[in-house]
């Protein structure tokens, strides 16, 4: 009886591409018990980006690049919608034109979590970032009809899991997108001050729970200025986030 974790990596090599001949070199086992395993299974050999969902592939339980997986699913809370009703399903994430290095990240994490290309549209004021894929729903399952204020929006445990270990990852993309790095101008006594300021503006009460929860997570002081406005002002507050969200660029 050959240890489980053998054979779930040759299915993992097979289901990626290899032939059973190279599992079988890789693994050092005969060729017909390597066959056994992954020729006489029902599943299919999987391709496009069916190779890169790890909510789909045997043994695998987190994405390969779970940083990026947490600054993406920010963005997609923040100004991201997935249109499910196509054939193939599309995540769209709207990005200012003002901020082309926020375009050239959300691009990036994209690449790095699953899409094997990604679209740039323009629209006016902003570009629309997207990739098709037909397991963009299985690493989003926020998605749903309506707008995100309107509907519940909870993560589930093995979300948790990865915004836990990656919490300013997460909140870069929360602030990248509903947020923003601002200088806050107060009069006291005749005596004007200037002194930075972190908001993050969101009308779903569940994504600012997100977002207070990160950065508990983080230690870093918050406070609610409005129903739907966080603010970060606190001087030492400010200085921690801005190691890992900073402004956008």
């Amino acid at each position: 009886m050959h240890p489980p974790e053998i054979r779930a990596k040759a299915r993992r090599l097979y289901l990626g591409g290899a032939t059973v001949a190279e599992v079988a070199r890789t693994v050092g086992l005969s060729y017909p018990t390597v066959r056994h395993w992954c020729k006489d299974r029902p599943e299919p050999k999987q391709h496009g980006t069916a190779l890169r969902c790890f909510r789909c592939r045997e043994g695998v339980r987190a994405p390969t690049d779970p940083a990026a997986y947490a600054y993406l699913l920010g963005l997609y809370l923040g100004d991201g919608h997935l249109v499910t009703r196509a054939r193939v399903p599309v995540l769209r994430i709207s990005c200012s034109d003002c901020w082309p290095g926020l375009i050239e990240a959300c691009d990036d994490a994209m690449r790095a979590v699953l899409a094997e290309k990604v679209q740039r549209v323009q629209q006016q004021g902003c570009v629309n970032v997207q990739s098709y894929g037909k397991h963009w729903p299985c690493l989003l399952p926020q998605h749903g009809p309506g707008k995100k204020h309107e509907r519940p929006i909870v993560l589930t445990d093995w979300q948790r899991t990865i915004v836990e270990a990656h919490p300013g990852h997460f909140l870069r993309g929360l602030f990248h997108s509903d947020g923003c790095r601002v200088s806050n101008r107060v009069t006291v006594r005749g005596k004007r001050y200037v002194y930075p300021r972190y908001m993050f503006v969101n009308e779903s009460t569940d994504i600012m729970g997100l977002c207070q929860w990160a950065l508990d997570l983080l230690g870093i002081a918050w406070r609610m200025n409005r129903r739907n406005s966080l603010s970060v002002a606190r001087r030492e507050a400010v200085a921690a986030l801005d190691r890992h969200v900073g402004p956008k660029s």
